[in-house]
């Protein structure tokens, strides 16, 4: 009997509710969380904050606990779960947002502190008495043209940088001020800056248990962004002061972590210069850096990650979370496009997996004993939700059904994981998405999505825009060849210098296998991609026909151009045997796509943002003019205002737009 449901469509994008920031409360009696959602005549988007009981008459009965066409996010309990302190920028929506703090038991939010600058992270201290927070001030010149109504009015007259990292996509033009640690007195608001410094930033902050101390990391060398590596570990009073240094590996670091008994810091982090593709580990070093830290991950071939790609709200990357006695850590792992939880001794044994599989776990917290753990869990057909775990008993209690109300009554097809071998005999990922009332005896049109990164994963978690095309009429498939995360990191490494190469024989595996397929018309396949998945795209159409059309979306076509241009900068280089291309011209050029775009005969739209900081447009114009002058039918669509991230966070009739160009040019091609 036919489905009385209909399909998605791109404007259900202004239907949807993105949830995030599930935090739950000391005693593990309630969770808070963010809900975002988006004004259809404004195109403006607002978030407020939501609670849900953990257990009792009102479990699964979550309530909105703030109101207003503002952004309130990243709530944080008090440590006595009485009060809950947010980001907000209710008080001025033309500045940064402010901390604010509310009475759960009721009572008006305050503002806390007034801080000229924009804060990136905080946290309570043990004691409930100070809030530590990440700020990066206005520059002065800012702070000036915000009072002057006639110098607002005409805006930014220049800019003027000395450093090398001075743009940031999702951001854009950086300040010349650096990120550093400031301590508020919850009671009287007043704040005090505790590290300052022209050149070097302090993030990643965290309040040792007893409140006296705070771990941070740095980079203090000459030039940080020469050496952007060279991060490391520091313990500061928390009153200020001179910092000390714990000696840590050179390589990547993040989010520390005190252990509740004070004697160790957690960390995740790997070790070495420009190797981006080694796997992040999870790392302990005692407080006091009387002994060498240790990877308690050695040897397991695991990347700790919460990253799994989609484009409705993305995953939370957590700390490392400890139990209350101090010997056990738990922390995210990214695996076979599951974003999952695990668990280790700190002595490096008895590594298991608590939960998450066919899933990606975001944000989770445990209540103080740890007896609660309250998470937010995302699947390929459902959207981000609330549950929580008893860790005694194992049972799991889902919390929220935010969007039920919208996704009952829509058809979204049907979904297939998939395993395959690749030209190497390599094993190799993938899934399909079927069209809503699929014929078996049918052949159907089929479009083959790429990932971006590259590292990074596809997964089980819900991809509005495979669905959308799904609904079209599409067979959709998108798989995780090598050069990407969650296979182990030779996986990862296999492209490493050398983009094009083993990612484009894994795709071409992929294309094969799908048509195999009984129901895959391999005479109407279309292949796309963002990003990373751009170049590829654009890499496919110089190499092979076998595709009848393509959509490249914030491509990389160019390495020549596109070093120095990225808010990436000069390090993109380090894929590129770490040499810049006036070192070596012939390998850039050899892994540019742009070189063979002469062989291109494949229908292909190309997409970009104008304000993409990290593949900046040049890159698309390249193709669409290279294209055009081959005499290959082409289009360049737009978008003004919008950064790399259009896809996922841009504006909402944006993204509605870009698809139905998709979909058009698609159609025009897989269909006619």
């Amino acid at each position: 009997m036919p489905s009385k449901k209909r399909t998605i469509s791109a404007e259900d994008l202004y239907k949807t509710e993105v949830l995030s920031s599930a935090r739950i409360s000391p005693d593990g009696e309630n969770v808070v969380f963010t809900l975002q959602r988006v004004d259809p005549k404004t195109e403006k988007k607002y978030s407020n904050l939501w609670v849900s009981a953990a257990s009792g008459e009102r479990l699964g009965l979550p309530r909105q606990f703030t109101f207003g066409d503002q952004n309130d996010s990243s709530p944080r309990w008090s440590p006595d779960g009485s009060q809950i302190a947010f980001l907000s920028n209710r008080g001025d929506k033309e500045k940064p947002a402010q901390l604010y703090i509310i009475p759960f038991f009721g009572g008006e939010a305050r503002k806390l502190a007034d801080i000229d600058g924009g804060i990136s992270q905080f946290s309570w201290s043990s004691d409930g008495k100070r809030i530590l927070c990440g700020v990066t001030k206005m520059d002065p010149e800012e702070v000036e043209r915000q009072k002057d109504e006639q110098k607002k009015k005409l805006g930014v007259v220049d800019r003027h940088y000395t450093r090398l990292f001075y743009k940031l996509d999702g951001s854009g033009y950086l300040p010349h001020q650096r990120e550093h640690l400031w301590v508020v007195d919850v009671k009287t608001g007043k704040p005090r800056q505790i590290t300052d410094h022209p050149v070097w930033d302090e993030v990643h902050a965290t309040w040792s248990p007893d409140g006296k101390s705070i771990a941070f990391l740095t980079n203090r060398s000459d030039d940080p962004d020469q050496n952007p590596d060279a991060i490391d570990l520091y313990v500061v009073d928390a009153k200020g002061g001179d910092p000390r240094r714990i000696d840590t590996p050179i390589g990547d670091k993040s989010q520390p972590s005190f252990s509740p008994d004070g004697r160790w810091i957690s960390y995740y982090g790997s070790e070495g210069e420009g190797v981006w593709y080694k796997n992040n580990g999870l790392w302990i070093v005692p407080s006091d850096g009387s002994e060498k830290p240790k990877n308690l991950l050695e040897g397991h071939d695991l990347h700790v990650s919460a990253s799994t790609i989609n484009d409705v709200g993305s995953p939370e990357q957590m700390p490392p979370t400890w139990s209350p006695d101090s010997s056990r850590l738990i922390f995210p792992v990214s695996i076979h496009g599951s974003s999952i939880l695990m668990g280790i001794d700190c002595n490096g044994e008895n590594l298991q997996t608590i939960l998450g599989d066919k899933g990606v776990v975001s944000s989770f917290t445990f209540s103080r004993d740890g007896s609660r753990l309250a998470y937010a869990f995302g699947k390929m057909d459902e959207l981000w939700q609330v549950y929580v775990r008893e860790m005694a008993t194992g049972i799991i209690t889902k919390l929220t059904s935010v969007n039920q109300g919208l996704f009952e009554n829509i058809d979204l097809g049907s979904w297939e994981e998939h395993w395959f071998k690749g030209k190497a005999g390599n094993d190799l990922q993938g899934w399909i998405i079927k069209p809503p009332g699929f014929d078996p005896s049918k052949k159907y049109p089929t479009i083959i999505e790429i990932h971006g990164g590259p590292l990074t994963q596809y997964g089980f978690l819900f991809m509005h825009e495979f669905y959308y095309l799904a609904a079209s009429g599409y067979v959709v498939a998108f798989s995780n060849p090598r050069g990407g995360r969650g296979y182990g990191e030779e996986h990862a490494k296999a492209i490493w210098g050398g983009w094009g190469d083993a990612d484009y024989d894994d795709l071409m595996s992929w294309a094969d296998y799908l048509a195999s397929q009984p129901f895959v018309d391999e005479k109407k396949m279309g292949v796309g991609g963002g990003s990373y998945g751009g170049y590829m795209t654009v890499w496919i159409i110089g190499h092979t026909e076998r595709f009848k059309a393509a959509v490249t979306m914030r491509c990389v076509s160019n390495f020549v151009s596109m070093w120095g241009s990225s808010d990436m900068n000069w390090v993109f280089q380090q894929t590129m045997n770490n040499k810049a291309p006036f070192e070596d011209l012939e390998k850039y050029w050899k892994h540019s796509p742009i070189a063979y775009i002469g062989k291109a005969k494949t229908p292909t739209l190309v997409i970009h943002s104008e304000f993409d900081l990290r593949c900046p447009i040049e890159q698309g114009e390249q193709v669409f003019v290279a294209l055009k002058r081959l005499g290959v039918d082409t289009e360049f669509v737009r978008f003004p205002d919008e950064f790399h991230g259009l896809s996922r966070g841009g504006r909402t009739d944006r993204r509605v737009a870009r698809l139905n160009h998709i979909q058009r040019w698609f159609d025009k091609y897989l269909k006619g």
